[in-house]
């Protein structure tokens, strides 16, 4: 039955057992906004803090006003796997979907939508070292976004391994050129890439969280 965003926020707050504040922090929407929420000073929000608010708990908008929120834990990622900057990772194979490794979300990042992965080997030193934990979102499922070129991107190539590149519009229509974060990693070029998303946070690895 679907209900007000009032009551629907409501029924996630006493369901999580989480603070208004907390998921302010961890929703990026204004705490004073959801305080008046909660109190009932306000009925709604605006549609994009809404969606900022479903995410939070790991379901669509039309989902969080059913009553429904993720039963999952709502603060940890799946590492889907392992990614190179010089080494040849197969990455995306590394675990079954879904069956990889627990690392807690970050604060300020909403663990709906995000992937994490995770550095093998020394080839991206200083910038990233082995066991750091790279996090993004696909936002499409293949294919290269015109926001990645020019950043610190996971990608994928056509023989199915991953890679931590900064990347570049390639010479031929629809390749693109791989650069490394130092200078004992040669640069690729011409690749042609499946997907490439780019890296939305860096956690090293004595800060990442496993479960």
């Amino acid at each position: 039955m679907r209900q007000s965003f009032r009551d629907a926020f409501l029924r996630a707050i006493e369901q999580s057992g989480q603070s208004v504040r907390n998921v302010a922090t961890q929703s990026g929407v204004s705490y004073e906004q959801l305080k008046k929420l909660f109190r009932g000073n306000s009925a709604s929000t605006n549609v994009d803090d809404a969606v900022r608010v479903a995410e939070h708990f790991g379901v669509t908008v039309e989902e969080f006003l059913g009553g429904n929120i993720s039963t999952a834990t709502p603060w940890t990622v799946s590492i889907a796997g392992k990614v190179g900057a010089g080494a040849r990772v197969p990455v995306f194979d590394a675990y079954e979907k879904g069956g990889g490794p627990q690392v807690e979300c970050p604060p300020g990042l909403s663990p709906h939508g995000v992937v994490a992965v995770e550095v093998e080997g020394d080839s991206m030193e200083p910038v990233y070292s082995a066991g750091d934990i790279l996090f993004y979102t696909r936002h499409t499922a293949d294919g290269v976004p015109s926001e990645a070129v020019g950043k610190r991107c996971v990608c994928e190539c056509e023989e199915g391994l991953g890679w931590a590149k900064v990347i570049r519009l390639g010479r031929e229509p629809g390749t693109f050129d791989l650069h490394s974060f130092n200078d004992q990693s040669p640069t690729m070029y011409g690749v042609r890439l499946k997907w490439a998303a780019p890296i939305r946070l860096h956690w090293p690895a004595d800060l990442a969280k496993r479960l």
